[in-house]
């Protein structure tokens, strides 16, 4: 079988569809996957790590308000139109899967003009725009929340849940063995902060402003993920404050670790981040993400807080209401207990399974 995978820009795109990769391969050894990205997204680094072989294309977004940019944005839209006919042409595939992000919609638009199946992954409550665009000619289209048909046919729609890094499910370690593991208090109460593999400043300039109330809590500890772009300016203020029971680092390569070693996590609400945290059964405090299309992040969130399963923090309230928040709901063991029992029941597990599924059935109709 030859199975193209194509989209990317950020975590919530890249980790589900390696999700998808890693349960094809599973059941099929044999299987030849191609991944089709954005030159100089993160897909580009992250796919090649995974084990999987990617091509990119120079397609880029479309900046409205610099017309300059927006004539070039359209030139690589045209040259990566041609390159993924090309890509198709040579690589035939069985069917081509989609999950949202600059690259897929040359790609699947172009598997779809070659008569490929084609099957969409959309992990967001508000549907993208590329997906939107591929939706007509799709088979197939997995979503993660009910009530997609203001957005997609019906009769195509199937809820799978998102797909989440396996590593995240296989962990046994308890709370203590994650805690030691990662080289802090094994018996303190531990908020984890994530803002993204690039880091969100919002929420870190919350922190920063926190620390000292931070510090005044004695029996609870912090490990904040700054992202890279944040790391020197984060780390140089938590040297400043001389605080001691807060840990910062820029990225976390073991977060199947930092989330079993968590009592409470705060994050933004892509939807990756949210259904982890559902699958997890971890209580959280979410702040979207004001810059994202159609305002998503809020709705992720609000499907949440909506059945008592996380706390929304508005991003423009951050500065003033996130710290406080969280270290008044990391002391109230009830409030936790509640928030975890009510993600863990909204979690849709096995999606990747479910969306593979979908995938043969394809195949095996084409």
């Amino acid at each position: 079988m030859n199975i193209l995978i194509s989209g990317g820009g950020t975590g919530g795109h890249i980790f589900p569809a390696l999700s998808i990769a890693g349960e094809i391969r599973r059941r099929y050894p044999e299987a030849n996957i191609l991944f089709v990205g954005a030159e100089g997204r993160m897909e580009m680094e992250k796919v090649p790590a995974a084990g999987y072989t990617i091509k990119g294309l120079p397609v880029a977004g479309l900046d409205r308000k610099n017309p300059v940019k927006a004539f070039k944005a359209v030139l690589k839209l045209f040259k990566s139109m041609g390159m993924a006919k090309q890509i198709v042409k040579e690589f035939q595939p069985d069917i081509a899967i989609g999950v949202g992000g600059y690259a897929s919609g040359p790609v699947l638009k172009a598997a779809q003009k070659a008569g490929v199946p084609t099957l969409l992954q959309e992990q967001n409550s508000y549907a993208g725009v590329t997906n939107k665009l591929l939706a007509k000619e799709a088979r197939c289209i997995c979503v993660a929340y009910e009530g997609m048909e203001r957005f997609f046919a019906a009769d195509k729609i199937v809820l799978t849940g998102n797909p989440v890094r396996r590593n995240l499910l296989e962990c046994t370690a308890s709370q203590q063995e994650a805690r030691e593991a990662m080289g802090i208090d094994p018996n303190k109460k531990t908020i984890l902060i994530i803002g993204g593999s690039l880091g969100a400043r919002t929420v870190n300039n919350a922190v920063k402003g926190g620390l000292e109330k931070i510090e005044a809590c004695d029996d609870v500890q912090v490990v904040w993920q700054t992202g890279k772009f944040y790391d020197a300016e984060c780390r140089d203020a938590l040297a400043a404050s001389g605080v001691k029971n807060v840990v910062q680092m820029p990225f976390i390569a073991n977060m199947d670790m930092a989330y079993r070693a968590a009592d409470l996590v705060v994050s933004r609400a892509g939807a990756s981040s949210v259904s982890e945290l559902q699958l997890l059964g971890k209580a959280s405090i979410l702040v979207p993400s004001p810059n994202v299309a159609e305002d998503h992040q809020t709705k992720n969130a609000l499907a949440l807080v909506n059945r008592n399963a996380a706390i929304m923090v508005k991003d423009v309230d951050a500065a003033d209401r996130m710290v406080d928040t969280m270290l008044r709901t990391v002391s109230n063991t009830d409030v936790i207990d509640t928030l975890s029992k009510n993600a863990l029941e909204m979690a849709l597990p096995n999606a990747a399974e479910v969306i593979v599924d979908h995938v043969m059935e394809l195949i095996n109709k084409k």
